[in-house]
């Protein structure tokens, strides 16, 4: 089991403020240490402060509160940090996956159009790998379970079946939104986060 230090847990602020990565702990407290980050004192709603390490690690640990033990005694694990020389936003391509793919096509069959549940659809190659289809971005789409049995090994028109539209790679977007979706998506996450992404 992993521990807590080694769990991607801590948001990484650009030193505009905008959110930029997660961390574990063990990368945080590194890059603190080295002067390339300085952690936020947070309470409640309140973002208190930037804090220097000598700063942090004399911050009171409160009940409940992640920390590591040191031969110094317990110090706080921030829950977000501002690296301090960093300004760009990176950009983010999602992963290709079946997981991709119904969020690229947003849950619709693409020759129906029907909108599906979890155990109605599942990934179609529009070229059949046995006729040399790639699994790719531009030859894989979300279909009904029971239109893709109708395919089979067919092409589309074989099958008599029209693509609504054409496939495509998703272009990368701004890594801050995929952290705000996953704020939204993921209720265990620290609630010092929200106040970051929206």
């Amino acid at each position: 089991m992993k521990s807590h230090l080694h769990k991607s847990s801590v948001l990484v602020l650009n030193r505009n403020w905008q959110a930029v990565g997660i961390k574990t702990p063990a990368e945080a407290f590194c890059m603190i240490v080295g002067g390339n980050a300085t952690p936020l004192h947070i309470q409640g709603d309140d973002v208190l402060e930037k804090l220097t390490w000598d700063e942090w690690k004399n911050l009171p640990v409160q009940e409940g509160e992640a920390h590591v033990k040191t031969a110094h005694g317990p110090i706080r694990v921030p829950t977000v940090i501002v690296a301090a020389r960093y300004d760009k936003v990176p950009q983010h391509r999602p992963k290709f996956s079946s997981k991709s793919i119904w969020k690229r096509d947003g849950g619709r069959c693409q020759y129906t159009g029907q909108l599906l549940k979890p155990d109605e659809g599942n990934i179609d190659h529009i070229i059949p790998v046995s006729k040399g289809g790639s699994t790719s971005w531009e030859n894989c789409v979300l279909s009904h379970r029971k239109v893709n049995a109708k395919k089979g090994n067919k092409l589309p028109h074989e099958a008599g079946l029209k693509l609504l539209r054409m496939p495509f790679k998703p272009r990368p977007v701004p890594v801050t939104l995929v952290l705000q979706e996953l704020a939204h998506e993921d209720k265990n996450i620290s609630p010092d986060w929200k106040k970051f992404l929206g």
